[in-house]
């Protein structure tokens, strides 16, 4: 089988198991094949962290799960430096943390102070942890999906818009259709029915690593014409400089993507057009994942608040004004 063919199996796995959810699915995939993190807002109980377990099932890939609460410290998730001692002889050994595995789910990591908060971003963004004075390297596959609860804001500690960047997608998910709750309903009924045995993993056939790696390297070879090139910058350039494009718009947008943001852009593309089955990337597919990749990197003014403008609709004009090159 092809590296694309793993991949879609992997997906449809997935969907067996988390229903009504199929834009996120497709995210966090894009997410792994992008070689990037995940930021997801949500309400409780819309399966974030059913997903991100499923994906673990279906693929040969440790899962570890943090808590982020207010009393969280750098070292439970990163790891400490441990006292043993054997035969009268005593040193230090590294104890690995939670984010030594290859998916982290870091779940409600507005919950916990800045200084966990910039453990977590800068093992994201470096890939390895110091302590004591030593480096560890993070896996090679490793992926983070953090989630937030967008309704509850007392107690929490916001993410400051320069760690966000450091997130490749921010998803919103949303209520699944009243076909697809129906189907939960008679998922949730089976499950409880089968046997602890047949619902682990013990059955299931997991996807290899290697595969993902093979699937990046495709990633990387689909092409990117000049045109589509011009058309990733002159939309980033549109949130720096939006009043020459749409007056509203000026007044909506404070602060524009960094370029952190068009790179970002970039690799999903190209990661969906991979996905999509093509080795080449049309304007189509900038459209497709530009809300995810730009949301969280646009910082709008009083007035769009004021007028309760979102991000969303922020880039619908942005998308709308901007022409294809």
């Amino acid at each position: 089988m092809s590296a694309l063919s793993d991949v879609q199996a992997l997906k449809a796995a997935m969907m067996t198991s988390v229903i009504g959810q199929e834009r996120m699915i497709e995210r966090l995939l894009l997410g792994l094949l992008a070689d990037g993190h995940l930021l997801v807002e949500g309400l409780p109980g819309l399966a974030k962290t059913r997903a991100i377990k499923s994906l673990a099932k279906h693929l040969e890939a440790r899962f570890s799960r943090v808590q982020f609460t207010p009393d969280l410290l750098p070292a439970d998730i990163t790891g400490s430096e441990i006292y043993f001692s054997e035969g009268g002889k005593g040193e230090f050994r590294f104890q690995e943390g939670p984010l030594f595995a290859n998916l982290v789910l870091a779940d409600e990591v507005n919950r916990s102070p800045a200084k966990v908060q910039a453990a977590l971003l800068e093992a994201m963004e470096e890939r390895q942890i110091t302590v004591g004075g030593k480096t560890h390297p993070l896996p090679p596959l490793f992926l983070v999906m953090a989630t937030q609860n967008p309704i509850e804001q007392e107690g929490t500690y916001p993410l400051p818009e320069a760690q966000m960047d450091r997130f490749l997608m921010h998803l919103s998910v949303g209520y699944p259709e009243g076909g697809a709750e129906a189907e939960i309903v008679r998922l949730a009924r089976s499950e409880e029915a089968s046997t602890p045995q047949a619902a682990g993993v013990s059955g299931t056939e997991r996807l290899g690593q290697d595969s993902i790696f093979a699937a990046r390297s495709e990633i990387h070879a689909v092409q990117v014409s000049t045109a589509v090139e011009q058309y990733i910058v002159a939309l980033v350039q549109a949130t720096r400089e939006p009043a020459p494009i749409d007056a509203e718009l000026g007044q909506w947008i404070q602060v524009g993507v960094s370029p952190r943001g068009s790179i970002g852009l970039d690799k999903v593309a190209r990661a969906f057009a991979w996905l999509q089955g093509r080795d080449y990337v049309v304007p189509e597919d900038v459209q497709s994942v530009v809300h995810e990749v730009f949301r969280h990197r646009l910082i709008l003014s009083y007035e769009a608040h004021a007028a309760r403008i979102t991000a969303d609709a922020a880039i619908d004009r942005l998308v709308q004004k901007v022409a294809v090159a």
